[in-house]
């Protein structure tokens, strides 16, 4: 899912360069979302590696 992230955040910035700025506010807020989810996807497969392993 990072890859996805890091694939929206260089989409965000060619966009933004170029001056389409309706694109890359899009992109970057695409880029925010799929990270904050690989977050919350990583905390809870942490928690539960730490509850399987007792």
């Amino acid at each position: 899912m990072l890859r996805w992230t890091i694939i929206f955040l260089i989409i965000a910035i060619v966009a933004a360069i170029f001056g389409f700025g309706g694109v890359a506010a899009s992109a970057a807020y695409a880029a925010k979302i799929i990270f904050f989810i690989a977050i919350v996807i990583f905390l809870v497969s942490l928690i539960a590696g730490s509850f399987r392993r007792n």
